[in-house]
């Protein structure tokens, strides 16, 4: 029996976890509006609001993935879950700013510790073949989380503005007694102790940052670093760009985003194990980012609204396809560092997330294209690296003579 089929309670457990973090991120998005008003908050502090999550899951990514190795799993999990969990309550409570930038900045927290540590299970229980298809079920999961979280906060708003958070704190506090009870810890008490004997445990945010261009998956942190920038860039002014282009509604905007997440999240967890072993890694990652760049400039181009959907739905599949194929590229040389590795992707991953709304919002002032026509540059500038990286798994008979010596 395969890795995958006998961990598959476990798996399901994890993308569950996941479904409801996001889903619960997702809550924010119908419900701000209501929100500025009745706090009587600017769109700026709405846009310092959502840096506030990455900020904070910038900083703590690499310490929670370093939690991961040497505590366990499970417990950073349950940890997350549980800040959360709080983060959640906290933005239902809200009465002023203050208690909303805590909230969000908690939400940082959790997610950094939650993510490092469900990617690293998730490489933990599956052989190197089964990979592709673990990652892809998590980020499914993910996915999933963001298309129903929106749609789920305008229902349950019905009965009180603050009803969807405080339904998501109840989902996160169920979600770590059930992890609590069922998850077994994948990393075993060896591999914690000789983790936490390792001298990068010691090491601050901005060092473990800096140094990680001495890594032999570097140019894989710098494309998540330009996937992310590139795709928060395209979507952080998209309802903006076609509201002012076209004269498109919300329903329009919310019908197109939905429509390409769904699309993305099928992939994930139908076909994206067959094309990453098919094609491999490197060759999916390049192509990905020459099509995201491509179709970006093609929304410059297109002027009808059929067209723009088909555009937007091909970038958004191939973003959806890109981001778990470098987690498992990373995670198949990764070795016992899953958990410190994971932590330096989401790491980077809050980097991306934090410059390109900055950046586009900026540039969007200047010109209406300018966002698109940087965003389509990046990306562009990711295949080039993508291309030129040399990062693949390691032979596996290496790693048995590798194993041995030790």
């Amino acid at each position: 029996m395969s890795l995958l089929l006998r961990n598959r309670g476990a798996l399901l457990l994890l993308m569950l976890n996941l479904f409801l973090v996001f889903t619960g991120i997702g809550l924010v998005i119908p419900i701000m509006p209501t929100y500025m008003n009745e706090l009587h908050i600017s769109g700026s502090v709405v846009g310092l609001l959502v840096a506030a999550f990455s900020v904070t899951q910038l900083i703590c990514s690499p310490i929670a993935g370093r939690l991961s190795d040497t505590l366990g799993r499970k417990k950073t999990i349950i940890a997350g879950l549980i800040v959360f969990a709080i983060s959640e309550y906290l933005f239902g409570a809200a009465n002023a700013p203050t208690l909303l930038f805590l909230s969000r900045m908690l939400g940082g927290v959790g997610a950094a510790l939650i993510m490092p540590s469900v990617m690293a299970y998730t490489a933990d229980v599956t052989s190197v073949e089964e990979r592709a298809k673990g990652m892809g079920l998590i980020n499914a999961a993910i996915t999933t989380g963001f298309i129903i979280g929106p749609g789920i906060g305008g229902y349950i708003a019905d009965f009180g503005i603050r009803v969807p958070f405080y339904s998501a704190a109840v989902a996160g506090v169920i979600a770590a007694v059930l992890t609590f009870l069922i998850l077994p810890e994948s990393r075993s008490v060896e591999k914690r102790t000789a983790a936490n004997n390792e001298k990068r445990k010691k090491q601050p945010l901005i060092k473990q940052v800096l140094q990680s261009y001495r890594e032999p998956y570097f140019i894989s942190l710098i494309i998540v670093f330009v996937c992310s920038f590139g795709l928060a860039n395209y979507e952080t002014i998209f309802g903006l760009f076609v509201d002012h282009k076209f004269g498109f509604t919300a329903k329009d905007i919310a019908f197109i985003i939905t429509f390409g997440s769904i699309a993305g999240a099928v992939v994930q967890v139908t076909i994206f194990g067959w094309l990453l072993n098919r094609f491999g890694e490197k060759k999916v990652i390049s192509t990905c980012l020459l099509i995201a760049s491509i179709f970006v400039l093609l929304t410059l181009a297109v002027h009808t609204y059929w067209l723009i959907i088909v555009v937007t739905f091909i970038l958004f599949l191939s973003i959806d396809i890109l981001r778990p194929a470098i987690g498992t590229q990373m995670s198949k040389v990764a070795e016992d560092q899953q958990g410190y590795i994971a932590g330096l992707n989401s790491a980077f991953t809050s980097l991306g997330n934090i410059a390109g709304p900055a950046v586009a919002g900026v540039l969007f002032d200047m010109n209406l294209n300018f966002p698109y026509i940087s965003a389509a540059l990046i990306l562009f500038l990711g295949f080039i690296l993508a291309l030129r990286s040399r990062l693949s798994a390691p032979d596996p008979v290496q790693m048995k003579v590798k194993n041995n010596e030790s």
